[in-house]
């Protein structure tokens, strides 16, 4: 008997198998996207790879762990409270109903709630590309109380998403206003190209303005927006087979400064 037992476990959106001692420290590590046993110490090799035979699957290497990129050491040594990668989607308004959450009873729901399960339906949609090469931050905060509901960095470019509840309402848009059904249009396809500039400006990098209806029921637009893309909350899993802008050490370096809180504090 090894003593060793295999644990699973979900970091940043992948699955691994932490291979631990009977006190919980671990030896290994299975990563099931990479086929990569990363092993601690070469003298538990052969008892790691009988704990680990039940769960591999196809060739596996064999190895140490990778030597870390800049990207991951800048990472490791940000502090937590300047790190934005825990933040969960509409952490923003989760913090708000937190400290006040209204009345209980009330006679029209806290448009709060509305717009906090618009982020979430988003920010899970959207969290689902980490397997393909993409990373989503949520809730990034901006000067003056703004935010970026979600910004999405990967093969195909940065996004900031702004998610609007529209559940079965008809939507109109006619640039730069949006309509919900009866309810007065509003310019918010203004203010997103104006957050979509300030996240550029502090990244340095572009930056385009994405709107995520959540499950409307219907959109009319009457002209292409200038240069917002519009999406249902349903479509935005096919961000995953946009490419060609970002390559794989660019995605990771810019995913690293905008995790850090002091990127945005002088846009």
């Amino acid at each position: 008997m090894s003593g060793l037992r295999v644990v699973p476990a979900f970091r940043l959106g992948r699955e691994r198998l932490y291979v631990c001692r009977e006190d919980g420290s671990n030896v290994a590590w299975y990563d099931r996207e990479t086929g990569r046993v990363n092993l601690l110490g070469e003298d538990r090799r052969d008892d790691v790879l009988h704990a680990l035979k039940p769960f591999l699957t196809g060739p596996v290497t064999v190895g140490p762990p990778p030597v870390p990129t800049p990207a991951e050491l800048a990472r490791l040594t940000l502090h937590p409270d300047d790190d934005l990668a825990p933040n969960r989607p509409g952490e923003a308004l989760l913090i708000a109903l937190d400290r006040d959450p209204g009345p209980a009873r009330r006679l029209r729901p806290d448009p709060r709630r509305r717009a906090l399960s618009a982020e979430q339906a988003a920010g899970q949609a959207l969290d689902r590309l980490e397997g393909v090469g993409w990373h989503t931050l949520h809730s990034v905060p901006l000067p003056g109380g703004d935010r970026v509901h979600h910004l999405v960095i990967g093969p195909g470019g940065l996004f900031a998403v702004h998610a609007l509840y529209a559940r079965r309402a008809r939507v109109l848009i006619a640039d730069p206003m949006v309509a919900l059904g009866r309810r007065e249009a509003e310019p918010l396809l203004r203010r997103l190209r104006a957050d979509a500039d300030r996240a550029s400006y502090a990244l340095t990098a572009e930056v385009r303005p994405l709107l995520a209806l959540v499950e409307p029921a219907e959109v009319t637009i009457t002209a292409p927006p200038r240069g917002v893309r519009v999406l249902r909350d349903a479509e935005l899993p096919g961000l995953a087979r946009l490419g060609g802008v970002l390559k794989p050490a660019d995605v990771e370096a810019l995913h690293g400064m905008a995790r850090d809180r002091r990127t945005w504090g002088r846009v």
